[in-house]
């Protein structure tokens, strides 16, 4: 089996960063009794379960800490009452927020000082939104693709803020720009997607307009690998999302001549070589 493997599968530049402090933390002589994360670090099963095996492990909401410990904010950052909470117990604090994150949290920060109302392209739900929203020194909104922008009730000559989650597509960004420019009069749109993001996205159909299947291996949790799978789906080619090589069925690919393979920003590089051993192996 061919296997056509994307250049910018793998860790994202704010993911590297994120376990390197992690790192940096463990290996300290002098370091903390105990290491906590707020969430997970990052996106990925099998990368966190290596960390809880080093004894790593994710702070509870009730949990009780003091100054001889250590906590480390995951890469999608966290909310800002959350922080200060932390901050508050005396804990060691080592922000390994990733840096497009941090952007993307004083700039909503700073353009809703004036009161202007925030719309956020992202899913309630994730971690990164939610800490995003925090941020927001006015009324906020998440919205999705699949939301009305008319059917929110914000006066047209309203200043918007327009923003989004970091790891969006930007196609589905894009669009959802020039339906807020025909809506609000007073619209200010914030660059907030990653261009590493951008540029897998891109890859992903690139790849998935000259394969015969498409083969994408990160977190099912993770936003972005998710993201990655709708890309190649909407290119109109068979796309199955992984967590390991494991869960590959050799069947699904009997009739199959050349396989796209990509993954999420989270994913470890020896996942995504174990993942291409075994399809080239077919």
């Amino acid at each position: 089996m061919k296997v056509w493997r994307a250049q910018t599968a793998g860790f994202c530049m704010g993911v590297s960063l994120a376990l390197r402090k992690l790192d940096q933390a463990l290996a300290k002589e002098d370091g903390p009794k105990k290491i906590y994360t707020l969430g997970p670090l990052i996106h990925n099963p099998q990368v966190l379960a290596d960390y809880e095996a080093k004894g790593v492990f994710c702070a509870k909401p009730s949990q009780d800490l003091g100054i001889d410990d250590c906590v480390v904010i995951r890469a999608h950052g966290i909310p800002c009452e959350m922080e200060t909470k932390i901050r508050a117990t005396g804990a060691r604090v080592v922000d390994a927020t990733c840096p497009k994150v941090k952007k993307a949290q004083l700039a909503i920060r700073s353009s809703t000082m004036d009161g202007s109302t925030l719309l956020l392209f992202g899913e309630a739900d994730h971690p990164e939104v939610r800490g995003l929203i925090s941020y927001a020194q006015s009324t906020a909104y998440v919205i999705t693709q699949h939301d009305l922008l008319e059917d929110l009730e914000i006066d047209p000559k309203t200043k918007v803020i327009l923003a989004s989650q970091t790891t969006q597509d930007r196609e589905a960004f894009t669009k959802l720009c020039t339906q807020a420019a025909g809506i609000y009069k007073n619209l200010t749109v914030l660059s907030t997607i990653c261009d590493a993001t951008r540029e897998r996205q891109a890859e992903a159909r690139t790849i998935a307009g000259s394969v015969d299947i498409m083969v994408v291996v990160g977190g099912r949790t993770s936003g972005n690998t998710r993201r990655l799978a709708d890309v190649a789906s909407l290119a109109g080619i068979e796309t199955i999302l992984v967590e390991t090589a494991s869960e590959l069925d050799p069947a699904k690919f009997s009739q199959k001549t050349c396989v796209g393979l990509t993954a999420g920003a989270s994913t470890p590089k020896r996942l995504i070589d174990e993942t291409e051993q075994f399809l080239a192996a077919l």
